[in-house]
């Protein structure tokens, strides 16, 4: 089959259009970073007092100032309406780098000083670690 010289310049035009989507879909696609999440929930005890609980508050929040390997940290209290946190009333999300970060961290002063703060106050402690791509 012969093209004329527009269908020909068209298909050529529209092979590299789809190349260069492919490429870019592919490129796009590989990640660029990866960032490790470090997530704390707590149950606190019933009897703790909005003192105490602020003392947590703060002395957790106070770490990234203190933690060089901290590179991200949000928190903040649950507000789901499903009534399914299991008693679980905040969050703690401590961004780092990589497992070296995060294993500083956990050994650091500040943060085993964090650790004796909260200890007396939780009922229940749930962590977990996972990897993001950025």
């Amino acid at each position: 089959m012969k093209l004329s010289g527009y269908a020909l310049t068209a298909c050529l035009i529209l092979g590299a259009a789809w190349t260069m989507t492919r490429t870019t879909q592919t490129t796009a696609a590989e990640p660029t970073h990866k960032a490790l999440k470090h997530v704390v929930l707590y149950k606190f005890k019933p009897e703790l007092s909005d003192s105490q609980l602020q003392q947590v508050i703060d002395t957790f929040a106070a770490l990234p100032k203190k933690i060089e390997a901290i590179i991200g940290f949000e928190r903040g209290k649950n507000i789901s309406q499903e009534g399914k946190s299991e008693g679980f009333t905040h969050c703690f999300v401590v961004t780092f780098r990589d497992e070296q970060g995060r294993d500083a961290y956990l050994k650091h002063p500040a943060h085993l000083e964090y650790v004796n703060v909260v200890r007396d106050c939780r009922e229940k402690v749930l962590v977990f670690d996972y990897w993001i791509e950025q």
